[in-house]
């Protein structure tokens, strides 16, 4: 058995060619459960690997799902950019109301503890345009480097679905376009389709992805967490700031 470390919501172990997942916190064994029910439904209808867990246990809640191969990549090329580009577009086709039948939903924003813990210049703004989102798409919500894996100069697979629900396709561009070399974003872009009301969107999500962080470090009570994120925040809301 291989200690695989700790997520947001779940402690993963790899025991043989299965990672055995389990919750940290008591609401995200829901979650997991839920995972069970709806990927074996998706993953037939994607073009790269994903988890597809079983449950092991419900009380107390244990899944375990193949490993899928890869590693996170840090050069990442246009091959793959065009992976992932298709890889969304087929996550996104999905048909939302098998998705909702399975019990995927929206997801609502933590608003008022953003404005609560978050009260930099800018923030307002930017909260403003939240409410304006389309949430008509089935997305991973969570999509980043940690999460896209590859070997070899191509993508292998995509995991942590956790965050899985109905919502704006724009916050699973956010990563691909905005934080990654141009040579994959630009080649992801023409492959997805972006349109400039997706980028426009994806830019709103990719300036709020820090502050998910900063209420993570309160959370968990662990200041430098908090503090690392307040500076992505701030980072990204000047950039805007400056130039919008």
């Amino acid at each position: 058995m291989t200690y695989l470390g700790e997520g947001w919501d779940s402690t993963a172990v790899l025991i043989g060619r299965w990672v055995e997942r389990r919750p940290r916190r008591p609401e995200i064994g829901p979650q997991l459960l839920r995972e069970s029910v709806v990927m074996p439904w998706l993953a037939p209808l994607l073009p790269l690997p994903v988890p597809v867990p079983v449950v092991v246990s419900e009380t107390p809640v244990v899944v375990r799902h193949e490993l899928v191969p890869g590693e996170e990549q840090h050069a990442l090329n246009a091959v793959q950019g065009r992976q992932l580009g298709q890889f969304l577009r087929a996550l996104h086709a999905a048909p939302l109301a098998e998705a909702v039948q399975r019990g995927v939903g929206p997801r609502q924003l933590p608003i008022e503890r953003f404005r609560a813990e978050v009260r930099v210049p800018g923030a307002e703004e930017l909260l403003a345009q939240l409410g304006g989102l389309p949430a008509d798409t089935l997305v991973h919500g969570d999509l980043g480097p940690e999460h896209v894996l590859g070997r070899d100069g191509v993508l292998t697979g995509v995991i942590d679905f956790g965050d899985l629900h109905v919502g704006d396709a724009a916050i699973d561009l956010a990563w691909a376009l905005h934080c990654t070399p141009p040579e994959f974003a630009g080649a992801f872009a023409e492959t997805y389709g972006v349109t400039r009301g997706l980028q426009e969107r994806a830019l709103i999500w990719h300036r709020l992805g820090p502050w998910h962080e900063v209420l993570r470090g309160n959370d968990i009570g662990d200041q430098e967490v908090a503090e690392i994120g307040l500076a992505g925040v701030v980072d990204r809301l000047g950039t805007w700031v400056s130039h919008g």
